[in-house]
């Protein structure tokens, strides 16, 4: 009841409304408010009335334009960057090692031998017939060289080029050495390029090189992606370099290690990888201390002798340091080590730490990244590289209708080659220089929110040193193929030391450069500043507006009731109907029965006579009681009703 009662209570006050006219409730707020300007409109007389006005206007525009500047540099959400220093156990990077050659060329000399025929032969045609060690009579597999040949592009005359084919002159399966008679142009005088061709030959576009030997290396690597990516990957791991012929010695701190404590990657870059302390199945080992004596001591073999000639001309090793669960990308982020050298690496550590939506388009996990992550098989943590690559692949397959070799590829999908897809070539070219394509893949991606960077110092020294060359050598053959000859060269052994330089790790922090105390410090400010003003005098106009919209909605409600009074007065000729009368109609107040008269007349009787004059009810003096305004307002108000 008591519940009812306070509800119905204020259902009343709240259809009752303020009880004021705009102008009341103006000069009410202007009184009472504890903002300075309004007050002095009401008090003073007309020419300080007038100009207090003007102030307190211009004031409250201030306060709204700085208002407004606040609340934009707020939304903009804009960071501060902090820098800390810190000491600690830290543990060691995890460290991927892998040879500059993918392939063992002795184990794919026989996937390559029409390559390298054709090669040779492209070779002899630019640097022409005194220099060229080509046989004449050498058979060519020209169906390599028909889907993407190089060609001579004389520009001599800049407004008519000519493009002249390298074997022109020889399409019958073999190539002499020597150029074609009378052959206006050799690697001197004109540029090499790359035709690529599509629809059966009829679309070409050339690809322009500043020098023949990128554009024999581009062209090589080219073919040779489309021979390789048509061997099983079981193949192509067999064809790589074994961990047991790579990693000759291994030391970590004080701990002696050998090939079995790495893990074997493959990749389609630099083939058999071996990743040292990735954190997949073990727990992730701790630095003792800082120095050389307590990180990582390799000495590699990278068996440069049987390195295949065409596709690698770097010789050493590929290394690089990252994170534990993490893809190695290491063609973009990777250091060489050179061969006959010892490379020491400190290493320091980069924390970074960056603040999520609505401050930065990163990513904690690559969920909310609309990319698929084709190198989630790996079962690695997610990195923006991953996700470019796999954006790149995607493009790749819905474009040329292929994957790429050099990326992972989708469920159902198909490597890129010459003889199911003979325009992939034309398409990849295409697409690898499409800016379109690399501000889409940049949009969708996303960065880390967490990332840890290690910076590296390098230096290096020859090693091993002539004095001490002959007995090294002589043993490490030893411990590899277990013969007292030397097998091995200063040009294929690499050493490497990887240590903390120091315990010190920097954490790059991101921060709120804006947070919500200083918008409303500063909004405070402003408003206190201009006019006087508080919090409580914010509260003191949202009342008013309040009040405003109420008495708009009486006004409203008043008229609606007015427009339906004017159309119930229409239905009527005359003036409208009192109560009395309406009531009068269907009831008897004298409480009289009525004259009953059968017969034909009795209607016309009716009509005739006057209706009886009603009796008077005995009053209701409870109705005639008077009452005051506050007793109805009062807490027993919900009972009256």
């Amino acid at each position: 009841m008591h519940l009812k009662k306070y509800l119905l209570k204020g259902l009343h006050r709240l259809q009752k409304g303020p009880g004021y006219t705009y102008k009341e409730l103006l000069v009410w707020y202007c009184d009472n408010t504890n903002t300075h300007g309004p007050k002095r409109i009401i008090c003073e007389g007309p020419k300080k009335k007038a100009m207090w006005f003007v102030l307190t206007l211009l004031f409250t525009s201030l306060v709204c334009w700085q208002w407004g500047l606040f609340i934009k540099t707020y939304l903009n959400w804009e960071v501060s960057v902090s820098l800390s220093i810190g000491f600690k156990t830290m543990d060691f990077p995890a460290v991927t090692i892998c040879n500059a050659s993918p392939f063992q060329y002795s184990k794919v000399q026989h996937l390559l031998k029409d390559l390298d025929a054709l090669m040779e032969a492209v070779l002899g045609r630019i640097l022409g017939p005194e220099l060229s060690q080509v046989n004449a009579t050498t058979a060519l597999n020209l169906s390599i060289w028909h889907h993407t040949p190089l060609v001579f592009i004389n520009e001599q005359n800049p407004h008519h080029p000519v493009v002249l084919d390298l074997f022109e002159d020889n399409f019958n399966g073999s190539a002499s050495s020597s150029p074609a008679p009378g052959r206006p142009c050799s690697a001197r005088r004109c540029k090499v390029a790359m035709r690529l061709c599509s629809h059966n030959g009829t679309t070409c576009t050339f690809r322009n090189f500043s020098s023949a030997t990128q554009a024999v290396t581009e062209w090589y690597t080219l073919q040779a992606t489309n021979i390789f990516a048509q061997v099983p990957n079981q193949e192509l791991v067999a064809m790589g370099y074994p961990a047991e012929r790579l990693i000759l010695a291994c030391l970590f701190g004080a701990e002696p290690c050998n090939y079995r404590n790495f893990t074997p990657i493959f990749h389609p870059d630099y083939g058999n990888c071996y990743i040292f302390n990735w954190g997949m199945t073990e727990k992730a080992l701790p630095s003792a201390n800082p120095g050389t004596e307590f990180g990582l001591k390799l000495i590699l073999d990278m068996g440069q002798e049987d390195y295949v000639p065409f596709l690698t001309s770097t010789a050493g090793a590929r290394l690089m340091l990252h994170e534990q669960r993490s893809y190695p990308f290491i063609k973009e982020e990777g250091i060489y080590a050179m061969a006959g050298m010892e490379t020491s690496i400190g290493v320091l550590v980069d924390k970074l730490q960056r603040k999520g939506e609505p401050y930065s388009q990163c990513t904690k996990n690559g969920s909310d990244v609309p990319i698929q992550n084709l190198y989630s098989s790996y079962n690695t943590t997610y990195s923006i590289q991953a996700c470019i690559r796999s954006c790149f692949q995607e493009h790749m397959i819905r474009e040329c209708g292929c994957g790429h070799y050099l990326y992972p590829l989708p469920d159902k999908r198909k490597y890129c080659n010459n003889q199911e897809f003979p325009d992939w070539a034309h398409c990849y070219s295409a697409l690898r220089i499409s800016m379109a394509q690399r501000e889409t893949c940049i949009y969708a991606c996303k960065e880390s929110c967490n990332d840890t960077q290690y910076k590296m110092t390098i230096s290096m020294a020859v090693w091993p040193s002539e004095a001490s060359e002959d007995w090294i050598f002589h043993v490490l053959s030893q411990e590899r193929d277990q013969s007292s000859n030397i097998t091995l060269s200063r040009k294929g052994i690499v050493k490497l030391n990887i240590y903390f330089q120091e315990f010190n790790y920097r954490t790059i922090e991101e921060s709120a450069a804006n947070n919500i105390v200083w918008l409303l410090s500063n909004l405070g400010g402003q408003f206190g500043f201009w006019m006087g003003g508080s919090v409580l005098c914010l509260i003191e106009f949202g009342e008013i507006i309040i009040d405003f919209v109420w008495i708009t909605i009486i006004k409203l409600v008043a008229l609606a009731k007015s427009v339906r009074q004017k159309r119930a007065q229409a239905r009527y000729d005359g003036p409208p109907p009192t109560v009395a009368e309406l009531v009068e109609a269907h009831t008897n107040f004298g409480f009289q029965p009525d004259s009953a008269m059968p017969g034909p007349d009795a209607g016309a009787y009716r009509r005739e006579q006057n209706p009886p004059i009603p009796g008077t009810p005995p009053p209701n003096y409870d109705s005639l009681r008077l009452q005051p305004l506050d007793v109805i307002e009062s807490d027993s108000e919900g009972d009256a009703i």
